[in-house]
């Protein structure tokens, strides 16, 4: 299976990202819990334009990372894997599956809570943390298992999207929302009348961003927006969509995603914070990413090739996608901002976040482990 540049730049980059990722996490954990604890809180609390640090960039920069993910969605509907219906089918079948079971096992643990409003938390996959975990495993891995994760986690985060969009919406603006829809609607015909300059977008983009902060629809929906805007032409390495897209891929995965763990992972663990753990949300966390998406992966594509609406890929067996099914239960970046939206309680989203890093690393060991004792140690050339 030959990979395309464009792919290879983007794996590789989500390889390097997730890495730096654990390190900032780590270091923000300690940091939190150290004689810096205070100071440390307080930076990502200190106030520009009238509001804090943090805000900027869960609703600002993570703005940007939603268009990256966009372009890269847009990438594979056109020109991707998703472009074949036949080759779409499997990743879209496990994705589904992903989602749909774990948000089901946190309900069942949830129901009659005031927690239940997390059933979005498990149904994320982080594609850097993923692609992080699966590259430690270096030639042992074939193109068609890279492919199979990175299309099952871009679906993933668009579902994550979708899960915002409708279910994380608060009381709407209808004025400010018409606005911001009224500029993406002209930023689509600049689209058709080919208009290729970046720069119009970009700052269509911007106005609109600021309007759907002030609508009720979480901002950084924007960006997937945007990023369907932007003229996407034969894909090509002129293309203004390749163009941005490769552009965004180095700041997002060294700048924004570090910063956003650097700002959400500053968690005070009190003398008895292990007690979180057995709280409704946690559990329900613990079930959802840890068995209910190796679960749900695995049982959806099983039904999906029983069907004959799709096949396994050449190169990758029913061990492989299990394995697969445990690397997509790290949720972190995507499952930590879901629960920013979905609670108001300090002691809700902490604890949350704490069962999120702890199911994570649960679930990437165990992916990581499993696939290491069932790929060959070495691939012969596809």
């Amino acid at each position: 299976m030959n990979l395309t540049r464009q792919f290879t730049d983007f794996f590789n980059s989500e390889k390097s990202g997730g890495i730096i990722l654990i390190i900032c996490t780590v270091f923000s954990i300690l940091a939190a819990n150290s004689f810096l604890g205070e100071d440390y809180l307080q930076l990502w609390s200190f106030s520009i334009g009238g509001h804090p640090l943090q805000h900027w960039v869960n609703d600002g920069l993570m703005t940007v990372f939603f268009l990256m993910i966009g372009l890269e969605l847009e990438r594979e509907i056109y020109a991707g894997e998703l472009s074949d219906v036949r080759n779409a089918t499997l990743p879209l079948m496990a994705a589904l599956g992903g989602m749909v079971i774990p948000a089901g096992l946190y309900l069942v643990v949830n129901i009659n809570t005031a927690t239940r409003s997390g059933a979005g938390i498990p149904m994320a996959t982080d594609i850097a943390f993923a692609i992080g975990i699966l590259s430690l495993l270096g030639s042992r891995v074939p193109a068609s298992l890279k492919v199979f994760l990175t299309a099952l986690a871009v679906i993933d985060d668009l579902g994550a999207i979708l899960i915002i969009a409708f279910f994380y919406t608060s009381a709407l603006v209808w004025s400010n929302l018409l606005i911001a829809m009224g500029i993406f609607g002209l930023l689509l015909i600049f689209n058709r009348l080919k208009i290729n300059l970046i720069l119009p977008y970009l700052a269509g983009g911007v106005l609109m961003w600021y309007f759907m902060l002030h609508s009720g629809i979480h901002a950084t929906i924007t960006g997937v927006l945007i990023a369907f805007a932007i003229p996407f032409g034969d894909g090509g390495e002129k293309s203004p969509s390749y163009k941005l897209q490769h552009f965004l891929h180095r700041p997002v995965a060294f700048i924004i995603l570090p910063l956003f763990a650097l700002a959400n992972t500053a968690i005070i663990l009190s003398s008895n914070w292990h007690h979180s753990l057995y709280e409704p949300e946690s559990i329900g966390i613990f079930i959802g990413l840890i068995l209910g998406k190796p679960l749900g992966i695995c049982l959806f594509s099983m039904v999906g090739i029983a069907l004959g609406i799709c096949s396994l890929p050449r190169g990758l067996k029913w061990k492989h996608i299990a394995g697969t099914g445990f690397l997509g239960g790290i949720g972190f970046t995507m499952s930590i901002f879901i629960t920013l939206l979905a609670f108001d309680r300090v002691s809700f989203i902490n604890s949350s976040k704490i069962a999120v890093l702890i199911s994570s690393t649960i679930a990437g060991t165990i992916g990581f482990l499993w696939l290491l004792k069932t790929l060959p140690e070495k691939q012969s050339p596809e």
